[in-house]
């Protein structure tokens, strides 16, 4: 299993990705934490799409909702693809478009196999974690229904056994929102990763490198 997991894209190790994916190529880009936000969800694509092509890839948008309930045209889908990236927005909103496409049950048995990288920021990583417990704090859990049509779901995929936090003490939260989440998981003793947005995780098979500035806990 191949895991790139950070706070706002490449953050400061975009060679660690690179070193993962091996040359540049096609990437299946998964916008859908912006699903809530419709009249944004373009942009937020364009603003993956941009740094993606400037450093050689060939992103191609693949949205969720066209897949519902057809898990196995997904994974064919994204079979082909050596690398996926999964950006930010809502990560409840996200959790539910996994759900309801199957890719909550494609992706973890395409990385089992070993037959394409995984590369998520914000949303993106926290999916990854055991629970999503907290995240509420940042990320509101009432935009999934009119959005997805189901109820907000609470566990993540589980494919790290640490939950992620991330923006801490970026200009991306400036509320302090996940400086509140992670001081909520230190006092509750829960295993988490609270990750700048130069911090990355880094999973190639059993080994797990935590890249941390010196400010991030």
């Amino acid at each position: 299993m191949r895991l790139f997991l950070s706070s706002y894209r490449f953050g400061a190790h975009y060679d660690r990705l690179a070193a993962l994916v091996g040359a540049p190529g096609r990437v299946a880009l998964i916008p859908n934490a912006c699903d809530a936000w419709p009249d944004m969800w373009a942009a937020a694509v364009t603003s993956d799409v941009v740094p993606l092509r400037r450093l050689g890839y060939a992103p191609e948008t693949i949205d969720l909702r066209d897949f519902v309930d057809q898990p196995a045209e997904l994974e064919r889908t994204l079979a082909d693809f050596p690398l996926i990236w999964v950006r930010g927005g809502n990560t409840f909103v996200l959790r539910a478009q996994f759900a309801r496409s199957g890719a909550d049950l494609v992706l973890p048995r395409l990385l089992a196999d070993d037959v394409l990288v995984y590369a998520g920021y914000s949303a993106g990583a926290c999916l990854l974690t055991p629970d999503l417990h907290g995240l509420e704090v940042a990320d509101d859990p009432a935009e999934v229904r009119p959005a997805c049509g189901i109820e907000p779901q609470w566990d993540g995929l589980g494919l790290v056994d640490h939950r992620i936090v991330p923006h801490l003490d970026s200009p991306t939260d400036p509320d302090g929102d996940c400086a509140r989440i992670a001081e909520r998981y230190r006092a509750d003793g829960v295993a988490h990763w609270a990750l700048t947005d130069d911090d990355a995780v880094v999973v190639d098979g059993n080994r797990i490198d935590l890249l941390l500035s010196p400010t991030a806990s």
